[in-house]
């Protein structure tokens, strides 16, 4: 934790989950490679870390420490809580063990800020208590930006469920939406959930800068509007696309990616659903016939069914022993010669910037997101939770850079005829190839957000400056 006299030193607080982890990590080592900055990253949770928790933090390069605060119990919560509560609930009864840690940095380093991300809002009074900055690191899309600074408002203004409201949310400088389209945590007003969602939302004022992970050629609108100045409405800046796109140079590499190396170029579809993300086994099916029908190369990561998941801590999911179990028999020796199939993990970035990758049908979390972008990957958007029915809808209608495959409504599954359909269109067909060529534009921008005179660069070299003024005054 010690740092030389003109090194600024953040505290970096994400919430539980390795995919609020992720992002927070990647901003780390953006300004760390560019910049002597140092950086410890403080870990509250519930229990012990997963092993790909754990593996995370470990590979960390110096100049970015990490330590884990003493776990929360939850024992007093009922059993039915949402997870939006659970992520709030472990921030917030954490806080006197990160004032312990906090009061310690202040003494003993250059501690100029404290970063948090959309669930941490309750610490900003410990950053004040110390006068140290406070920042929200934002890991999603500008449209749910915009939506949770207008949440406050809209709480006030419409009575019932926005699900049931008439006519589509016009959110400030988004596409209208839809309420039933709203992320999962507002769907049910009198859950404790959105009571915590809401009081985080009246909490961003507090921020002294809110760093936004997405850049303006990606949600042009939306961003113009974040970044005017409006009372009430902290300042945003947009220092995306930060992805994880390093490897592990010592490591063999993956089967899959051998395997990748023998197709034809942009020719393999990417199917993967995050590291929470499941589906239930009657679906799993149908996609599993759909690909097969299809007939175009794939690598697909299988998790066990969501009616089959054992118990987990409530920020990851745990395979049965063998997942692959579970697809149609005789699945796998068919699609052999053309499919992969990959239990639990595999290499996201590695394969996503694979020349044989061809397309991503994704859960459409905005990590996943942002690692196709810039590989200029086109997608088939297959929302589950959380907030990706709003970037389904962002990435379909307003960014055309997905196609969505349609849901039965009688059953409600996205049945095989439809999957074969969107995969052959994506891959092969002339929509596939409009979807290309705008994410070949959007890899181009995002390459040029970064460079060195780069939006994003130009933004955190001033803050690096404003650190570095801050502890030599």
């Amino acid at each position: 934790m010690e740092a030389p006299p003109s090194i600024p030193h953040l505290a970096i607080l994400p919430s539980p989950g390795i995919g609020h982890l992720i992002p927070l990590i990647e901003f780390a080592k953006r300004l760390l490679s560019h910049h002597r900055l140092t950086f410890t990253i403080i870990i509250s949770s519930d229990g012990p870390p997963s092993q790909p928790h754990r593996a995370l933090l470990n590979s960390l390069p110096s100049g970015i420490d990490h330590l884990f605060l003493p776990p929360v119990s939850f024992d007093d919560l009922p059993a039915d809580s949402k997870i939006e509560t659970f992520i709030t609930l472990t921030i917030s009864r954490s806080l006197p063990s990160l004032r312990n840690v906090l009061k310690s940095m202040v003494t003993q380093s250059n501690l100029v800020g404290l970063v948090v991300d959309l669930f941490g809002t309750d610490a900003f009074d410990l950053a004040r208590e110390f006068n140290i900055s406070s920042y929200l690191f934002f890991p999603s899309t500008a449209m749910l930006l915009s939506f949770v600074l207008f949440l406050p408002k809209l709480d006030e203004s419409v009575v019932g469920e926005f699900r049931d409201l008439p006519e589509p949310i016009e959110i400030p400088g988004c596409i209208p939406i839809p309420g039933k389209h709203l992320l999962d945590p507002v769907q049910d007003r009198k859950n404790e959930a959105y009571k915590w969602v809401l009081h985080n939302a009246k909490r961003y004022v507090l921020a002294d800068g809110i760093f936004l992970n997405g850049f303006p050629e990606l949600e042009p609108g939306t961003i113009k509007y974040l970044r005017e100045e409006e009372a009430g409405k902290p300042p945003v800046y947009p220092i995306g696309p930060l992805v994880k796109i390093d490897a592990n140079e010592k490591e063999e590499r993956a089967e899959c990616l051998k395997w990748l190396d023998e197709q034809p170029h942009g020719s393999v579809l990417f199917v993967s659903f995050g590291s929470g993300g499941t589906l239930p086994s009657d679906q799993i099916n149908e996609l599993a016939l759909g690909l097969e029908m299809s007939g175009e190369r794939f690598i697909w990561v299988v998790k066990s069914p969501s009616d089959k998941v054992a118990d987990g801590t409530y920020f990851s999911v745990h395979s049965q022993s063998d997942p692959l179990d579970c697809l149609p028999e005789g699945f796998v020796e068919r699609t052999k010669n053309r499919g992969m199939v990959v239990p639990t993990w595999a290499p996201q970035a590695q394969i996503l910037s694979h020349s044989s990758t061809g397309g991503f049908l994704t859960h459409c979390g905005w990590n996943s997101t942002l690692e196709s972008v810039v590989n200029g990957i086109p997608l088939i958007a297959w929302p589950l939770y959380a907030e990706q029915k709003m970037n389904a809808l962002m990435l379909t209608e307003e960014i055309k850079v997905a196609l969505r495959p349609k849901m039965n409504e009688k059953n409600g599954l996205v049945e095989k005829e439809e999957i074969s359909k969107v995969v052959t269109s994506l891959l092969k067909g002339e929509e596939g190839m409009k979807l290309r060529l705008k994410m070949k534009e959007l890899k181009e921008a995002a390459e040029k957000v970064v460079g060195e005179d780069g939006l994003s660069s130009k933004i955190l070299n001033d803050f690096v400056n404003k650190w570095k003024a801050k502890i030599s005054a």
